[in-house]
């Protein structure tokens, strides 16, 4: 069974690099994947299905997401002609830290994907080279990816991790929040250098728009809803290698594991680690490999 399992986790880990179909229909593939965990594990009964249905967390993400998704598509021409009076009146250079650091903080209540749109259609109007906008968006959705950590509804990984610990809404903000706001202000910092008015410049760039409609804004909120699902099916089916393998490493060699979330999914990773046997310590040097590593 555990070989089984752990062929599962790399298949998961590498089929979405090598097949592009698995890439763009992640969440359908992670569920796909769940389901199969599940059965391997011997896990796969109804009141397992009825226990995920009744967690509210993934009611909680899935809504966040469609309501400030609606939101934002409705208010996105007022935001435009709000970004180009507010940057006309104040330094470029504080500008920049005000978005990357609120946004960073706002991630955890309107969603880092919600956070993520906002922040490209900001950026979008400022009047900065084409390289300095980018460099920018890299660095605010750095801010982005470790401020929605600190509540579940944020992003797909505080939902799970909170989930799996049958933790409190705040837990996550008790356990790493002083780091992550830290690493927030730094960030915003870093992005004043980058906050160089350039005249003449400040017409949308097309690469890096955000644009989208009604549909999409469903669609997302219910690949979430999947996603949280396939999540919480891998967490089940993965608990005999947790508690066999990774619930007895090392808080350092959890951190160091942890790095290769910077080139696959952190939710999925933490899905398939975290336990409510392990320790405060173990939890955070996991999070705190992943986000580090990962943003």
């Amino acid at each position: 069974m555990v070989t089984a399992l752990v062929v599962i986790l790399v298949l998961i880990l590498l089929l979405p690099f090598v097949v592009k179909q698995v890439e763009h229909n992640l969440e359908y593939f992670l569920f796909t994947m769940g389901i199969i965990s599940v059965i391997v594990s011997k896990q796969f009964r109804a009141e397992l299905f009825f226990h995920i249905f009744k967690n509210p967390l993934i009611y909680y993400i899935t809504l966040a997401v469609l309501i400030a998704g609606l939101i934002f598509t409705l208010l996105k021409e007022k935001l435009k002609i709000g970004v180009e009076k507010v940057a006309d009146k104040i330094s470029l250079r504080l500008f920049a830290f005000i978005i990357i650091v609120v946004l960073g903080l706002m991630s955890s209540i309107i969603t880092a994907i919600i956070a993520s749109l906002v922040l490209v259609e900001v950026v979008n109007y400022l009047p900065l080279t084409r390289k300095n906008k980018i460099n920018l968006i890299v660095i605010a959705c750095f801010s982005i990816g470790l401020g929605a950590v600190l509540t579940p509804v944020g992003e797909p990984l505080a939902t799970i991790v909170v989930s799996k610990l049958h933790a409190d809404f705040f837990y996550l903000a008790r356990l790493i929040g002083i780091d992550i706001i830290i690493a927030i202000l730094a960030l915003g910092l870093i992005g004043t250098f980058f906050a160089k008015r350039e005249s003449g410049i400040g017409e949308p760039t097309e690469d890096v728009e955000a644009d989208e409609n009604i549909k999409e804004v469903f669609i997302r909120a219910f690949k979430v809803f999947v996603f949280i699902f396939a999540l919480e099916l891998l967490g089940t089916g993965f608990k005999p290698v947790i508690d066999l393998y990774i619930v007895k490493m090392k808080s350092e060699i959890l951190y160091w594991v942890n790095t290769i979330s910077a080139i696959v999914d952190n939710a999925t990773l933490a899905a398939a680690e975290i336990s409510p046997s392990m320790t405060p310590e173990q939890i955070r040097a996991i999070l705190m490999g992943m986000l580090i590593s990962g943003g």
